[in-house]
């Protein structure tokens, strides 16, 4: 029996899955209880005790200020602005993406123009979209959209391109239009690449958002780490970070589940 044979199931996958995890957490608690052994006042790596008492109030107790729940108010303002971000992107995606792959035409006029904005750092543009856009939700949400869209673009439009000429013959002795080429034989191919896309874009998404929001912001959850960060707060930092990845890990499942029911025959080609 060969390594590369061996398949493990369902239950099997999971347990496999949580082991680095479950590894990770018990060398951080060893680590948390020798330096705080060392050294009680120690804040470089908090308790879990520590976290859960720092993070009581942003999670139960009212700003005095604004009234609001700080922890529910920072994930919502950052899911808001990466939802919208995102909804852009896909539909950008889609509408460009599709001219791109199904006309050579629009391939060869603008085909450059996707790359070069593409491998423009966006990071290096945030200074301009405040300029531009001020320090509003709308430079936020088009530091995403820049990071994000012109990627998803060339993916789906080489995608598209790719498409097996016999396909698009067929349905031209059939009788399809152009517009029906790109209806009837593209989309239903691109949808679940542009799924895929999104999932791999999920990364760069977050931490353009988290560092716009930590240069010009009064919410959201990179707002909250850059703001305690100040004052050595790793027991606010830490559940952050965590609760980042948690939201990104569910984004994610969920995108995979949408492409494997929507799209059954996509991954039974790719089994």
């Amino acid at each position: 029996m060969r390594w590369v044979n061996i398949r493990p199931n369902r239950r099997t996958t999971i347990l496999l899955g949580a082991l680095p995890l479950l590894l990770v957490l018990v060398a951080y608690l060893f680590a948390a209880t020798a330096r705080h052994a060392a050294n009680p006042s120690d804040k470089v790596l908090p308790t879990p005790g520590a976290m859960i008492s720092a993070m009581h109030g942003l999670l139960v107790d009212a700003d005095p200020l604004s009234g609001r729940l700080i922890f529910w108010a920072d994930t919502f303002a950052s899911l808001e602005r990466l939802g919208l971000a995102l909804g852009i992107c896909t539909l950008s995606a889609l509408l460009v993406g599709m001219v791109l792959g199904v006309l050579p035409a629009a391939r060869a006029t603008f085909g450059g123009l996707v790359t070069t904005v593409a491998v423009i750092p966006p990071i290096a543009l945030l200074p301009i979209l405040f300029i531009v856009f001020g320090l509003g939700e709308t430079a936020k949400v088009a530091l995403i959209v820049i990071g994000v869209a012109p990627f998803l673009i060339r993916d789906l439009a080489d995608h598209v391109a790719a498409i097996p000429q016999e396909q698009l013959i067929k349905a031209q002795t059939l009788g399809a239009s152009s517009w029906q080429l790109a209806l009837r034989v593209a989309v239903p191919q691109a949808l679940p690449r542009l799924i895929s896309g999104l999932r791999l874009s999920l990364g760069p998404a977050w931490v353009y958002l988290i560092s716009a929001e930590a240069i010009a912001s009064d919410s959201g959850l990179g707002y909250r780490i850059f703001l305690v960060r100040r004052y050595l707060s790793m027991d606010i930092i830490i559940p952050y970070v965590a609760w980042i990845s948690l939201l990104a890990i569910a984004m994610d499942i969920a995108l995979r589940q949408i492409s494997q029911r929507g799209f059954v025959w996509a991954h039974q080609v790719n089994r």
